[in-house]
């Protein structure tokens, strides 16, 4: 099957933000992305607000019906708010208030399991598809799988960020390691963070990489290119 493409908007709502005056519209840019070859519409909610709106989700889901997957801290707060929502399907990832983005994969160590799983059970049990973004590493997918998600989301931090070649050789087969086990495990498999046109294509070339979630390479190319030609052009590398 062809790996899936995850567009995520949150900078067009960045943008949008920085004037307050309704424009670029996430709606839009969700609807040219899906006409460029998009397969999912990604979108992550802050505790802070600092992008996508609460508003932008439910208009998301209005306008496209399906294909979106909002990501959102492990809180009460959002749990609430995609219950209502209703996105296809959530990512479950760290939050830090004063991160300029995600850091890495949750933790699931210790008590933080049980509040991972509460919710995991809770989005499961309302037909949300619940995903939990994690590094690549063994006992995290063991975990993820334990507390019943039904795919995991590998961070790409270490990988996209590697110096070097053969740093990064070694990162793309922890990526490759953590598909191997992911897939004994009966997960699916997305993968994401900092991957670019040119990182982007070895993480699809995995075997048993089902999708992809770039947000902020798509939308820097697109102030050159177009939105509609940076994604198809994503696309097509994967």
């Amino acid at each position: 099957m062809p790996v899936k493409l995850g567009v995520n908007i949150d900078h067009i709502a960045t943008l949008r933000q920085a004037r307050g005056i309704g424009a670029p519209d996430p709606v839009a840019a969700a609807q040219a992305c899906l006409a460029a070859g998009a397969d999912l519409i990604v979108c992550h909610l802050r505790q802070d607000r600092r992008h996508i709106q609460d508003d932008d989700l439910f208009r998301l889901k209005k306008s496209l019906g399906g294909h979106i997957h909002l990501e959102m801290a492990c809180v009460p707060e959002m749990e609430k708010i995609a219950l209502k929502a209703r996105p296809d399907s959530v990512c479950l990832v760290p939050e830090s208030p004063n991160e300029l983005t995600t850091q890495g994969g949750l933790s699931l160590a210790g008590p933080g399991a049980g509040r991972v799983e509460k919710i995991v059970k809770s989005l499961s049990r309302a037909g949300i598809g619940v995903s939990l973004f994690v590094d690549p590493d063994a006992q995290a997918l063991r975990t993820a799988h334990k507390i019943g998600a039904d795919t995991v989301e590998l961070c790409t931090k270490a990988y996209a960020e590697a110096g070097g070649a053969g740093r990064q050789a070694q990162e793309l087969e922890n990526i490759h390691v953590a598909c191997l086990l992911a897939r004994e495990l009966k997960l699916h498999i997305h993968s994401g963070h900092g991957l670019d046109y040119r990182s982007a294509p070895p993480v699809a070339r995995i075997d048993g990489m089902e999708c992809l979630n770039i947000g902020f390479s798509i939308i820097a190319r697109a102030v050159f290119t177009g939105l509609e030609k940076a994604v198809a052009d994503m696309k097509k590398l994967i």
